[in-house]
């Protein structure tokens, strides 16, 4: 039986209201003035991996680490220095602010229903999520924040997905063993290939069309054979089909 239903929260449960770079660009303009919107989306995602690589875990804070990927996304989409080195202590906590709450994300069309069909069949729900804890805010205010436990957020639990630490840590708070456990997320590697390494059972989430937001999260270079071998869903009410078929056979 599938007991505890663990989610990943962007791109999952939830879903930037505009795309980030749309937003950084949003608030860079008033600033720093009119930036090219694809640079500076190619200059945070570069940002955004060095970071993760060089300061692992939000290892300077999170104001600190989300500060410098702030600059580098500034500076690398082509804005003055004499600018940036200005203006960055105004623009840093307007997005800081903007991304803990509902003006930055929105809830999926099938979050909502999702979490409530599944408490009514018993089954309780969690969260594990590399975000910083800021998620626990902007949960909260979308108002699904009541709906989660247990809830492990990198920052906080100083480890991070695909580790199977996390992943055993959200079964022992569930009280449900890895095979009474089902994972539900949209990155391959941190979400499909951790949660399975660590005994649970794994669903890869692949929103279709625009709700997608164009993410295949590790397998776009995989083979479409390998691809089809995968558990594959394409909305969080499959999710509970899922579920309602294997408990049944239980």
């Amino acid at each position: 039986m599938i007991r505890l239903v663990t989610f990943d929260a962007l791109h999952t449960l939830i879903a930037p209201r505009k795309p980030i770079h749309v937003q950084y660009s949003e608030v860079f303009s008033s600033y720093l003035g009119a930036l090219p919107p694809d640079a500076v989306s190619r200059s945070f995602k570069l940002a955004l991996k060095q970071l993760q690589v060089e300061k692992p875990l939000y290892s300077a804070g999170a104001t600190g680490w989300w500060s410098e990927v702030i600059f580098r996304t500034a500076m690398g989409a082509g804005a003055d220095a004499r600018a940036v080195e200005k203006h960055i202590d105004t623009i840093v906590p307007v997005l800081m602010k903007r991304f803990s709450s509902r003006e930055g994300y929105r809830l999926f069309d099938d979050t909502l229903e999702t979490l409530r069909k599944l408490q009514e069949m018993g089954v309780q729900t969690g969260l594990i999520t590399n975000s910083d804890a800021r998620i626990a805010a902007v949960l909260e205010d979308l108002g699904i924040w009541e709906y989660l436990s247990p809830v492990l957020i990198s920052e906080t639990e100083r480890v991070e997905k695909p580790s199977l630490s996390i992943f055993l840590a959200a079964c022992a708070r569930g009280r449900a063993l890895p095979s009474e456990t089902l994972h539900v997320g949209d990155d391959f590697r941190d979400d499909y290939i951790g949660a399975d390494n660590a005994g649970l059972h794994a669903l890869l989430l692949r929103r279709t069309g625009s709700k997608g937001g164009g993410e295949q999260k590790g397998i776009e270079k995989m083979d479409p054979g390998a691809i089809k071998s995968l558990n594959i869903v394409n909305e969080l009410y499959d999710v509970v089909a899922w579920i309602e078929r294997r408990n049944a056979d239980m």
